[in-house]
This record gives C-alpha cells, sequence and structure tokens, in this order.
C-alpha cells in the first residue's frame, strides 16, 4: 500500500529545524511567513518577550483583491513594512516559515524589502 506524504508535517519538521537557529529579539524582531492556498501572513514577533508587533495579512478588511498571487504576497510585505517602520523597526530577522523561498514567500521579502526593511 502506497501511503501519501504529508507535507504540512514536513513542513513543519522544516520549521523547527530553522526555529532553533533564528530566533528575534527586541532589537531585530522576527518577520515570520504564513502560507495556505487561499492568503498568506506575516507577523513581526518578539520572541524575548513572546509578543506580535505587527503583523499584515490577506485577510484584513482593507485588503483589495486575490489574496493567494504574487501580487498579493507583495503587498502584504509592503503592508508589514510600513506598519513596522511606524513602530521604529528597521532591521528584522526572516523566517520562511518552512516553505521554500520561491514564488509568494520571495515576492512577501522583496515587497518588505522595497518598503524599507533590512534583512
Amino acid at each position: 500500500m502506497v501511503s501519501k506524504k504529508d507535507k504540512n508535517a514536513a513542513r513543519l519538521k522544516r520549521h523547527a529545524r530553522v526555529r532553533a537557529k533564528i530566533s528575534g529579539t527586541s532589537e531585530c524582531p522576527r518577520l515570520c511567513v504564513y502560507r495556505s492556498n487561499k492568503h498568506i501572513s506575516a507577523q513581526i514577533i518578539d520572541d524575548t518577550k513572546g509578543i506580535t508587533i505587527v503583523s499584515a495579512s490577506t485577510q484584513e478588511k482593507s485588503f483589495e483583491g486575490i489574496g493567494s498571487n504574487k501580487a498579493a504576497a507583495r503587498v502584504v510585505g509592503e503592508n508589514v513594512a510600513k506598519r513596522a517602520i511606524e513602530k521604529g523597526i528597521k532591521s528584522v530577522v526572516f523566517d520562511r516559515g518552512g516553505y521554500l523561498y520561491h514564488g509568494r514567500v520571495s515576492e512577501l521579502a522583496q515587497g518588505a524589502r522595497e518598503a524599507g526593511l533590512e534583512f
């Protein structure tokens, strides 16, 4: 019998490996990405305090358009960067969440860089 691999379980294992090495501080918080089939979201997290400082998502009421394409990911990256700069955050550590740095994840990162975040 052939069993189908659980892709999300494999992603969570990759994410655990990444999180063992990456952690956000007050000076340089962590930009965490979550990607689903319909939406993409990003959070800037201070792991020392255990709080989310800033977040942006395609599920927000102010978001216009389709949430599952590269253009939407770029807009989410720009939004999270603008909100972070308003809070005084200029540099972050990028946490790709176990996803490949490809497609929507890389577009979100490019949008955040263009809006002024450094990582």
